[in-house]
């Protein structure tokens, strides 16, 4: 389905929580798909099935995803898109951050802004 990539800092989870995102975005996985159960993916992915767990309930309440009692879990049908305060600072932290790296790297706004832009246009262009 995806790589995990042990050498990343980022924990399990939030690696499978990112590559079902940005397929999403990309339309690999539209609203309606199932996805692999906890036990399938966990076995795919060769990570503990509790690491799945905790991505896919995070998955849930970001309304990702949604599980069907006896069905399966399947990729959430948006309806509208609202903004999480809590989770929207978090972005905003990790975007500061990452914004420093690049300042002491010697990019200027300007090459910032180039880079997000590059990477958002990556996202959209593959979704089409």
């Amino acid at each position: 389905m995806f790589p995990i990539d042990v050498r990343d800092i980022r924990p399990i989870y939030e690696q499978i929580i990112d590559n079902i995102k940005e397929q999403v975005i990309k339309g690999i996985l539209k609203p309606g798909d199932q996805v692999p159960s906890v036990r399938q993916l966990a076995s795919m992915l060769t990570v503990n099935a509790n690491t799945v767990t905790k991505a896919y309930q995070q998955l849930e309440r970001q309304k990702i995803i949604e599980t069907i009692r006896g069905r399966g879990t399947f990729i959430a049908h948006v309806t509208t898109k609202q903004v999480n305060e809590d989770e929207l600072e978090d972005i905003r932290k990790t975007l500061k951050s990452s914004c420093m790296q690049l300042y002491y790297m010697g990019f200027s706004k300007e090459d910032v802004v180039k880079e997000i832009s590059k990477i958002y246009e990556e996202l959209i262009r593959e979704e089409s």
